[in-house]
């Protein structure tokens, strides 16, 4: 009896190449892992969520082909629905992929469907902040919102360099934040340009955010950038491309599995967070560590590695 297999993909993401693999991912996975497989081809806003709404649980596994942010969509989809017991294999086809960036995983699809078909599974965390779930990171403040603004045809022309040439724009306009933030064990008051709560090592292709992060630890990387004039950052981007930024006066880190993040100031526009690449929480908003809420096919050993 073939094993089933659910296959969800965003023909638009990245360079829209992966419906042109359709094929070669279906000869893949039902040729060589006995797979029977069912695609469905998100269209518009939401299908995502209605389709696995209606999904049967019985699926041996669940395949995502598109980038961080249709990642995102189909875990908060599964975790709703109480079907997160479906092992996930990441086809990496995004502009971003940072998440399959760390767990290593190819974005060649043959290379990627052997990571799914070599059956290694590992428990992996997840964040949950107001109502939603997400596996790579949260950010708030500046750059924060760039993934949710820039054009998506931008983006298709140009790739990874989109977010950071609408990062720059942001920055003449930009002022830092009274922020509060709890943890566990301490609080911290702040004027904030920027944070991110971790799951992964980095984000928008920025790798080495928090060299020391793992996805199935129990715990969150925090790394806030302190509200100092901006020449004074110049010295903490130095560190930063060194891996030494943690270290620095001028940037808050610790690991924790529960945060409390609070804007404390008058002009609300820097309100919104983004998860994953998707409108996250308003702030003010807590954020919890889910331990080992989802199953990702990964490479033999590379969760412990990282």
């Amino acid at each position: 009896m073939l094993k089933k297999l659910k296959l969800i993909y965003n023909p638009n993401s990245g360079d829209k190449m992966f419906k042109d693999n359709l094929d070669l991912f279906i000869k893949k996975m039902q040729g060589d892992g006995g797979y029977e497989v069912h695609p469905f081809r998100t269209i518009e806003k939401g299908d995502i969520d209605r389709h696995i709404n209606k999904m049967n649980g019985d699926y041996d596994a669940l395949c995502v082909s598109g980038g961080d942010g249709t990642l995102n969509i189909v875990i908060n989809a599964l975790m709703k629905n109480g079907k997160n017991h479906i092992p996930i294999g990441i086809i990496p086809s995004g502009t971003a992929n940072d998440f399959a960036s760390f767990l290593k995983i190819p974005k060649d699809v043959e290379s990627a469907c052997d990571v799914v078909l070599n059956g290694v599974i590992s428990d992996v965390d997840l964040g949950f902040g107001g109502d939603k779930y997400f596996i790579n990171v949260c950010a708030g403040g500046l750059f924060s919102d760039i993934s949710s603004n820039v054009n998506t045809r931008f983006k298709d022309t140009i790739g990874k360099a989109a977010y950071y040439i609408k990062g720059i724009e942001q920055i003449p306009g930009y002022r830092p934040i009274p922020m509060r933030i709890t943890n566990s064990k301490d609080v911290f008051e702040e004027d904030i340009y920027l944070f991110l709560v971790l799951n992964s090592s980095g984000t928008g292709g920025v790798k080495k955010l928090s060299p020391q992060a793992s996805v199935n630890d129990g715990m969150f990387d925090f790394v806030a950038f302190k509200g100092v004039a901006l020449i004074e950052l110049s010295s903490v981007i130095v560190k930063f491309f060194k891996g030494e930024h943690l270290n620095d006066d001028k940037v808050i880190y610790f690991q924790d599995n529960y945060i409390k993040v609070e804007n404390l100031a008058d002009d609300k526009r820097y309100l919104q967070t983004d998860f994953d690449g998707e409108k996250g929480p308003n702030m003010p908003f807590e954020i919890k560590n889910i331990h080992g809420a989802v199953k990702i096919f990964t490479h033999k050993e590379s969760v412990s590695e990282n």
